[in-house]
């Protein structure tokens, strides 16, 4: 009988406390998520100590409930894996205090994980990776080109140098009055529009795989202002088609590009702009014109989730890596510090 491994995974770098329970890296027994939406739509952001109350006021229920719902014990887990960073310090905290409060209450070892980590094996859970591989990470704080030799091997070929890709959504939806979280608005206003404000691609040095959004952001809000003072019509579905068309084009072609200079057939994506329906359309129209194959997560997978934490911490826990009850958390923190060369 092959020996089972089981992880707890706990996730609390921003506004979800989510618990989960994984066998053996890629089995969800249970994925708990409580989301704080509600609570910082009123304030059209997430606000850090507001999201770091909230993990304290849920973080036992959930983690209570993630077990009951695997039906498992604590007594049954074999390691607690815990986001350590990037993200909100406050909110990684709670989780990582908690984690080590488990670790010490039930002689448990504990596994620090990256959160981006996280995000890459959240594929894992639908379709084994297979190697190589490169991994292309948009969410609200990251967008990224990792490529992958094998598991946790993770070499960072490209990445944004100012805005995130889902920082500059959520601030384009903010000019258009549209209501926190904007991503999943301009995605959905996008099918309804045209592309009539020809908004700028970035693409920087020539083979370059990093990504800059800050200027396209400008260029969309600049175009707004203009608009306003001539008191001429914005058609918001205009904007989000245009705006989105922009920032496809540029994730689509360096993702297909890093791919094919790296001589890889397989593309993953995650974060949680990997649910946009554009991102998805585009991206698949290219893999298949090239032959590569693609893979993104469902989206409750592609946002914030223990369940992703639990199967990145299985493999580390396989490779040894072990935290202490020092362990602190880390708002910035390098993806290539938690490679293992096998």
């Amino acid at each position: 009988m092959t020996q089972q491994t089981l992880i707890l995974g706990m996730e609390t770098s921003c506004d979800e406390t989510s618990v989960s329970v994984i066998r053996n890296g890629q089995e969800i027994l249970s994925n708990t998520v409580l989301s704080q939406i509600d609570s910082h739509k009123r304030f059209g952001g997430v606000v850090p100590e507001v999201a770091s109350r909230h993990h304290v006021e849920g973080v036992t229920a959930t983690i209570e409930e993630a077990l009951d719902s695997a039906n498992v014990t604590m007594h049954e887990i074999d390691a607690i894996a815990v986001t350590q960073g990037p993200g909100l310090i406050g909110a990684l905290l709670i989780g990582i205090n908690a984690a080590k409060a488990l670790a010490f209450a039930y002689d448990k070892p504990i596994i620090p994980v990256h959160h981006i980590a996280g995000h890459i094996y959240a594929n894992h859970l639908e379709q084994p990776l297979t190697f190589p591989l490169m991994a292309l990470i948009v969410s609200g704080g990251h967008t990224e080109l990792v490529y992958m030799k094998d598991h946790l091997n993770f070499e960072v070929i490209g990445e944004t140098r100012d805005d995130a890709v889902g920082e500059a959504y959520d601030k384009v939806a903010r000019t258009i009055n549209l209501p926190y979280p904007g991503g999943p608005q301009i995605d959905q206003l996008a099918t309804q529009g045209q592309d009539v404000y020809d908004f700028p691609r970035v693409w920087l040095e020539k083979d370059s795989y990093d990504f800059s959004f800050s200027g396209l952001k400008s260029a969309v809000i600049n175009k707004l202002h203009n608009l306003r003072q001539k008191n001429e019509e914005i058609v918001e579905e205009n904007v989000a088609t245009s705006f989105q068309n922009s920032v496809v084009e540029v994730l689509s072609y360096k993702a297909i590009h890093a791919c094919k200079s790296y001589d890889v057939k397989r593309l993953i994506v995650a974060g949680g702009v990997a649910s946009n329906k554009g991102l998805r359309t585009s991206l698949k129209e290219a893999c298949d014109n090239e032959g590569i194959t693609l893979t993104i997560p469902s989206p409750s997978l592609c946002t914030d989730n223990a369940a992703m934490i639990g199967a990145a911490g299985h493999y580390l826990y396989q490779a040894g890596l072990r935290g202490d009850l020092a362990l602190n958390g880390e708002n910035n923190i390098d993806i290539e510090d938690f490679t293992m060369s096998k």
